[in-house]
Parts: C-alpha cells; structure tokens; sequence
C-alpha cells in the first residue's frame, strides 16, 4: 500500500525528496476520512507535496479556496468496501463525474487510486474523465512521479482543443471561428453554402437517465454517421448541449436539402450506442444558407432556432430557417389579403366546381364549335370511355380479392417483444380512450406487448387520472404525453423511438384489435414483409344511417378493394389504422404532420425504398364510424384532400422510380393519377348534354337511345350492385348477417353516395388549390357496437 517512505522505500529521506516534485506543489486529495486517507496523506506530503483534503460533496467549493495543481482521489469516499465490489467501483464514478463538473476541477490532473483495480473498472475510470489509475499498493515516487508527468504536460479539456483528436470534431468557439472565416470571404468566391445545426429529439430523457456524458457522445455518434455518408459536409462541430454543427461551404440549398435529408433517415435507421445502452435517436435538423449571413454566432442561433420547429415535428425533414421562429414582428401584422379571401372561397368551393366543372367547359365547347371544332363531341366519347374503364377497374378489383393473398399458416421466426402505438388527442377521445386501452391490454400475444398511448391534450383532463390508475395496475400501458403536439403524425413519431418492440401496432383511439391480431400481423412480418395492413371493421353501425353506410363500404375497402388492389398491382398501399411496421422502418420513415393523410404518405415513401406490403382483410381491428352527415363530410373531405397531396407529391417520382416495376407503375397511375380525374371526368356529363342539347336545338331533338350509350350507362350502374354483392361475400360475419344494410348501401350509393364523394373530391381539390388545410378532426362517442358473431 502507498505509505510513507520511511516503511516502503530503500533510500533516506533526503533522496527521496530530491527525486520529488517542487515541494510548492499542491494536491487536493478526495477521500473520506478514516485510515486509506491518513496513509495517502503521509505518502503525499512524504514525497514532498503540500497537500489539502476535500471530503465528498465539498470538492468545488474546496478547490475555490486551496486553488490545487493536482487531484489524487480515492475510489472510495464513503468509506472501505471490499475491493472490486460495485460500491467500490461505482463511488470512484461518482468522484470522477464530481470534479469533472466542476468548473475548477475540468483541466486539473485527476489521478484515481484503487484498492485493487480491474482492467475494467480502470477503463470506465479513463472514459469518465481521469487521466491516470494507479493502485494504491503501488510504490510512493511512482505515484509522486506519475503527479509530476501530468503537471508537466497539463491535460487539456476536449472543449478547449481546436479539434477533438479522437473525432475530429471542432468545439463550438472553434467551429465559429470556421464558420465566420467563411463568412468573410466574397460571396462571389463562396458559391453558396449552408450552414446546418443538428438536435436530438430524444437528448433530455437520455440525459435525465445516463448523464450529461451523453451530450459529448451523441454528437460523436452522429458525426460518425456523417463521414459515412461522403464528402457533403467537410467541417463538423459540437456544443455543449449536444447539437452537432455542420458547415456545407461551397453547396448550393437543393443538394444540402438532400444531403442531410439523406443523414436524418440514416440517423433514425441506426441502432447507437450511447453510455452503454443501446438507443435510437430522433434529429432534428435546423438549417440556413450562408447567402445574405454577415455574422456566425447569429447564424448558429437561427439554425438553432430551426431546429426547435424540426422536434415539434419529429419527422426527419429539415427546417430551413425563417423569421417567424424568432416571433418575428410580422406575426402581428395585418393579415395578407389572400389570408381574407380564403375561408370566403373555400366556402364557395361547390359553387366554384360547378362553374369549372361545367360553365367553363360548356362556354369553350361552343366556342370550339363556332370555331369549326366539334370538341363537346369528342368529349363525349371520352367520358364514355372513361366511366366504362373506372367501371372495369372496379369489377377486375373484385375478380381479384377472391384470390387475395392468404396469411402465412406459421410464423418466419419466434415472437418477438412488440408494441402497440394509439394515437389519440384526448379531447376528441375521453369517451372512448378507457375503454380502447382496456381491450388492448385484453390482447392475447405469446411475448411481451406494451401498450404506447401517445396523446396530446391542451388542457388536463379527469381521464388522464384515470389513464394513470390503469398505468399503475398493468406496467403494459406506457402514458406518453407529446407536448406541443398537433397531429397524429406527431404523437407516433414521438412513440416511434420509446417503443421496445420489434414490430409496432398503429391505430387510431376508437380501435379494437382481434385477440389475435398481433400474432396474425407477425406472421406476415416474419415471412419477408416489412409492413401489413389489417381489416378495419365498424363496430358502431347501428348508431345511425350513417354509420351503417360507412360500415358497408368498409367492407368495400378493406375486403375487396385493397386486397384486390394489392394482388392487381402487386403492392399494398395503405399503413395506417391497423398497420402492423417492422419498428426499424417505421423508425426511418415516420410520419409528415404536413400531410392529412400521413399514413399514405408514409406508405408510399417506404415503398419507394423497396419495402414490402401486404394486406389482410383477416387481420381484423374494429372502429367507430361517423354517426352525422356533416361528420362524414368532413371525414372524407379529409382523405381526398389527403390523396390529392399523396398523388402531387408521389405520382411522377413513382412512374420515373427504378424500384417500381412497369404493373406497380400502372397501379401508381390508377391510385394516384386516374381517381383525381374521375371526378372531374364524371362531372363533364353536365356540360356536355348542354352543349349536345343547344347543337340540336333543344333537349326534345337529342336521341337518348343510342346503343353504344345505353350499353356503357348499364355497365357503369352495374359496377355499384357488383361491388356490393364482392363486399357482402367477403364481410365479416356480424355484418354480413345485415342484408339489409347492403341493400341499403346499393341503393344509395347508386341514386346518392357515388355523387357525394366525386362533390367532396372536388371540393377538396378546390381546398388544396388555395391553400386550406385546416385539420377537421372526426367527433367520436361511446356507441351501440355490432356484437362479433
């Protein structure tokens, strides 16, 4: 053991102090009082150190007053425990993390002494911060000279280093100083240039749980991740709260855009290790160009400022800075006069499709004709065509859900942990939320399943009490508040990295999944598929007309159509309420809170990178339908306009992608290209009877008996009965009992409901056009269900 050189070294006194370090030299040594200290001190001063003591707890304030030139600290300030225990090893931490916090003690030497060091205690030492661990039965002038080594070569603190030399990553005042040496070169010589500041979504939570070393880590493993990905980004840097800053000189804003594009989704692809836990992290990119940027340090805070508006969102595109995010003034100003007019015109919107749909048309078919051209004539035969192809394309849909794909008989591989996300804003669900949770944690699943409720609420509500006395009672259910959140998008982008299974269950607040569905869904996953898409059942048909309609044409959806369509084109193309994801997918695609429907979005972007859907209309999962008129039109309001930004966004990458094949191509044309046609389409009826009617004099001289028409009017009708019988043969049997009700729908969607959704797709189109994108949300209540037969 360390003693004084009177019991352990061979030499006198005077020969030893002259082997000593100047004997002004100052050494705080930590410990706990009691016999270790007593012996470290006498070594200390033996070989010729003034020496100061600091018990646990005290070392900032200490080190204010003696001003020390060295730390020697013992492993075990609480007093002795039993060589290489845990205690043992962990209070030594503890040491550490206490003068390294301190801001006295980050450039001061700090040598650990151990009772019996393993090599793995003294690697964790190190990485915690000490700079050197010398057994305490070690030889005193080695200890003495150990003090001496580091007081000559002082160790310097990464931050004050002007590039980390194990990552290479400049600290912040040298990484500004980069930046603003760019700035100050002439624009003309710079061509262009970005400036990129990049946040984690999750940083709080880790810090909270492993420790403000975490900072320092993730920036490393995101800069990591950067190098991998080439050369876009050549100067990287760090602060203190964990951002990694990223200066793009020389790039010009589309390719930045795409380059850290292409960084978030292998950030959010990648499984890190962070303080030996094994993490998925969540960027938060903010960025700006350099154009127009005089100074850095303002420069960072606005890309910093970016980066706050990228985690409300949590879905890996980059913000590009604007002023509004500093509550610019222009906020409070008068509003634009286009801001005015807008409600104005989308309340007009069906008198606006009315005079584009057919007064426009009908004034150019007579203008074409006065011209010479029979334009309204050839537009007729072209509206023929048209109704009798979507005629076709419904009936081949059916012809091909009776052969629709079948469940693989037994799972790839054994269960693995899974999760189930709800999605719900609290308001909008408080009567039907409890009752929901409750038949999730009722789910039979062969491993471990947690229950995400991942909610937003402006206010506190007496549910969430009741919500917690559930979480208490069964540790399934995980309560994940989203503050700030306003979207769907947002609370499962949220949840996307908390859960801990392998696959991951989204579903809406009114949702309840068959007993079985998770085992269903993993049977799917474990054969090659990256994503599955269930059947969504109304449970509350008998609520109202409404809600009866509804529950028949999700039959027509979910049975017929998607299957159909999956085994037409030879993809899925819906992953929302009652999509199953393999978690890593889900993880790197997420959810655009832009888009009203962001599960379609989300689905079309994965299958943009090969990723594989299927769909089971065996995969059951029962919800609540809109019981009013004015509720389901502004339900479906919703999807087209949601469909219409999928079909702008997706339609032209899909037909040019290389991943699609040439009939994945065709289906991309029908689901994204011909249905926003087809409404409009169908509206030129209209203006074409006008014109056909003013041509021959009135509407008494037309021949309403032309064969070719009467063919095509009947084939079109037929396709509305031969739906219905597709949807009532594929129903689940609880519906498929209400005869009634597929009557009813035939009959009404032939005279009614075919015209009120090509109304609602206009509308919406109309909607998209100026700009209004107002979320409505869908009014749930408790309800009379179907019981299942």
């Amino acid at each position: 053991m360390l003693t004084s050189h009177h019991d352990n070294h061979q030499g006198s006194p005077t020969a030893l102090l002259d082997d000593a370090t100047d004997p002004t030299t100052h050494v705080l040594v930590v410990g706990a009082p009691g016999p270790r200290l007593e012996r470290l001190t006498r070594t200390l001063r033996a070989t010729g150190h003034d020496v100061t003591h600091a018990p646990p707890g005290e070392v900032d304030r200490r080190m204010g007053h003696a001003h020390p030139d060295a730390i020697v600290a013992l492993d075990d300030p609480y007093g002795y425990t039993a060589p290489g225990t845990a205690a043992d090893h962990e209070t030594g931490l503890e040491v550490i993390r206490e003068v390294r916090t301190a801001p006295a003690g980050r450039a001061l030497p700090l040598l650990m002494v151990t009772a019996t060091p393993e090599p793995a205690d003294v690697v964790d030492m190190l990485r915690q911060g000490a700079d050197d661990c010398i057994p305490e039965a070690s030889d005193p002038v080695e200890l003495s000279a150990r003090i001496e080594a580091k007081l000559r070569r002082v160790p310097v603190p990464v931050e004050s280093l002007l590039r980390d030399p194990r990552t290479g990553l400049y600290s912040r005042p040298h990484f500004l100083d980069e930046l603003d040496r760019e700035l100050q070169r002439p624009e003309a010589a710079r061509h262009g240039g970005v400036l990129a500041v990049v946040g984690i979504a999750e940083m709080a939570a880790l810090e909270a749980r492993l420790g403000p070393r975490v900072r320092r880590e993730v920036a490393e493993r995101l800069a990591g991740v950067a190098e991998k990905l080439g050369s876009f980004c050549d100067r990287l840097g760090r602060d203190d709260d964990g951002h990694l800053l990223m200066l793009l000189p020389g790039v010009d804003e589309e390719t930045a855009h795409r380059g850290l594009t292409k960084f978030a989704a292998a950030v959010a692809g990648t499984r890190f290790i962070v303080a030996d836990e094994n993490v998925r992290l969540t960027p938060a990119i903010g960025w700006l160009p350099l154009t127009g940027c005089a100074d850095g340090t303002q420069a960072t805070a606005q890309a910093e400022d970016a980066v706050q508006e990228a985690l409300r969102h949590r879905d890996l595109r980059p913000v590009r800075y604007a002023p509004w995010m500093r509550g610019a003034p222009h906020r409070h100003r008068r509003p634009p006069l286009g801001a005015l007019i807008r409600p104005v015109l989308s309340a007009l919107s069906p008198v606006l499709a009315l005079l584009l749909g057919v007064a426009v048309p009908f004034v150019l078919y007579q203008q074409a004709y006065t011209l010479g051209w029979d334009l309204g004539s050839a537009m007729y035969w072209v509206v023929v065509g048209g109704l009798v192809l979507s005629a076709l394309l419904i009936v081949l849909e059916c012809l091909f859900s009776l052969d629709a794909t079948a469940r693989p008989a037994e799972p790839g591989a054994p269960y693995p942990p899974a999760s189930a996300v709800i999605a719900a804003y609290l308001p909008n669900e408080a009567a039907t939320i409890v009752d929901t949770v409750e038949s999730f944690l009722r789910l039979d699943y062969p491993n471990e399943l947690e229950i995400v409720l991942a909610y937003n609420t402006p206010h506190p509500l007496p549910v969430e009490d009741t919500l917690r006395e559930i979480a208490v009672r069964d540790p399934r259910l995980v309560l994940l508040p989203v503050a700030g959140s306003t979207s769907k998008a947002q609370n499962i982008n949220a949840a996307v990295t908390r859960v801990r299974g392998e696959f991951v269950g989204i579903f809406d607040a009114d949702h309840h999944p068959a007993p079985t569905a998770f085992k269903d869904a993993w049977h799917w996953l474990s054969n090659g598929h990256d994503v599955v898409q269930g059947h969504c059942v109304i449970r509350n048909g008998e609520s109202s007309r409404v809600a009866e309609l509804v529950a028949v044409e999700f039959e027509a959806i979910y049975a017929v159509s998607h299957p159909g369509r999956t085994r037409l084109y030879g993809f899925g193309v819906f992953g929302g309420s009652n999509g199953f994801w393999r978690t890593d997918l889900l993880a790197r695609t997420r959810m655009h809170g832009s888009m009203l429907t962001e599960d379609i979005d989300s689905t079309l972007r994965a299958l943009g990178e090969g990723a594989r859907f299927a769909v089971d209309r065996t995969l059951i999962s029962r919800e609540l339908a809109p019981t009013t008129l004015k509720a389901l039109w502004n339900q479906r309001s919703r999807w087209a306009q949601g469909w219409l930004q999928v079909s702008l966004k997706h339609l032209w990458r899909g037909l040019v992608s290389p991943v699609f094949t040439a009939r994945q191509k065709l289906g991309l044309f029908v689901l994204l290209g011909w249905r926003e046609v087809q409404p409009w389409l169908t509206l030129q009826i209209l203006p074409i009877l006008l014109y056909s009617a003013w041509k021959a004099g009135g509407f008494t001289h037309l021949d309403w008996a032309v064969p070719v028409c009467v063919l095509a009017v009947l084939f079109t009708l037929a396709a509305g009965p031969v739906q219905a019988l597709f949807a009532w043969r594929l129903a689940v049997p609880e519906l498929r009992s209400r005869r009634r009700w597929f009557w009813s729908y035939f009959l009404v969607s032939t005279v009614f409901y075919s015209h009120f959704k090509n109304m609602v797709a206009r509308q919406a189109h109309l909607k998209e056009a100026l700009g209004d994108r107002q979320w409505r949300v869908t009014p749930r209540a408790a309800a009379k269900a179907v019981a299942p037969r």
